[in-house]
């Protein structure tokens, strides 16, 4: 069975900056945190650190902005999910 490359999903942010009138333009990719819990995934845009929180009491962690190796079952499990993760998000590898 193919392993795949899971890049999390991104979202456009911006202006990058309010200080300089060409940068008013600009976006910035921010990543997208998915977190799995007992099967169950969720995206998060700015997930909890520390005792407790979102990052510590999941299973999984997929930080935003990274990318993992994943196996068919997960690759199907995160599309099936409806959480934003599409096929776009995959690229086999070998």
């Amino acid at each position: 069975m193919a392993d795949f490359l899971f890049t999390t999903p991104a979202v456009a942010e911006g202006p990058a900056s309010w200080g300089d009138p060409l940068f008013v333009r600009v976006t910035l990719d921010r990543g997208i945190t998915i977190l799995n819990n007992g099967g169950v995934y969720t995206a998060v845009r700015f997930p909890t650190q520390g005792v407790g929180g979102e990052i510590d009491t999941a299973d999984v962690v997929y930080m935003g902005g990274h990318e993992y190796v994943v196996s068919q079952a997960t690759k199907d499990a995160l599309v099936e999910a409806d959480i934003g993760v599409t096929e776009a998000n995959f690229e086999e590898i070998t």
